[in-house]
């Protein structure tokens, strides 16, 4: 059996405010269940939605960063957050949430589409699944490794490539991942 292949993505503008659960980066979120608008740990504030990604059984992960906190880069500082809907839970290091419909956004609504290797035919930006190995910029960081129950990647972004505003350091990587359950993730990102 082969390897499993990331699935390359790009960000298109969608034109419109997306209210339809598909994958997308931008806008607000499309809640399934009621909204659960992560805080950030250091002001206490709204974090920023950077997108949506679907997953099976019509379910959807939301990532979300703060904008200008110090610990961006770490999965578990408070300063960002994957939330699953429905069914899902919430990290232990989240200092709180809003039941807010829209709130801080990295930009417009820009929806997935197929995308491209680069012109070295690397593909930087890909959407994972189960036995989808991250590329890593400065070394393995999957969460679970430690435990021996590795997480799944969810998505892997290009901040170079996104069509929205993102800080992931110089020319960085962002990572979101699911934990073997599906019922929780965690995102970091990485620069060079």
């Amino acid at each position: 059996m082969a390897d499993p292949v990331p699935v390359p993505v790009e960000f298109v503008p969608a034109g419109r405010a997306v209210a339809e659960p598909v994958t997308k980066v931008g806008g607000r979120p499309v809640w399934l269940d009621a909204p659960q608008w992560p805080l950030s740990a250091e002001s206490g504030e709204p974090m920023e939605f950077i997108g949506q990604f679907e997953l099976p059984g019509d379910r959807l992960a939301y990532v979300f960063m703060t904008g200008d906190a110090s610990d961006t880069f770490a999965p578990d500082a408070g300063e960002n957050a994957v939330v699953v809907q429905p069914g899902g839970r919430m990290p232990p290091f989240v200092a709180g949430v809003r039941e807010l419909t829209s709130g801080p956004s990295v930009g417009d609504d820009h929806l997935a589409v197929p995308g491209k290797p680069d012109e070295d035919g690397e593909t930087w930006q890909f959407l994972g699944g189960p036995g989808v190995e991250p590329l890593w910029l400065q070394g393995e960081e999957t969460p679970g490794e430690e435990a021996g129950e590795p997480w799944t990647l969810l998505v892997q972004l290009d901040a170079t490539a996104l069509p929205v505003d993102v800080d992931f350091g110089d020319a960085g990587i962002g990572y979101a991942f699911l934990s073997p359950d599906g019922g929780e993730g965690r995102f970091l990102w990485q620069c060079a």
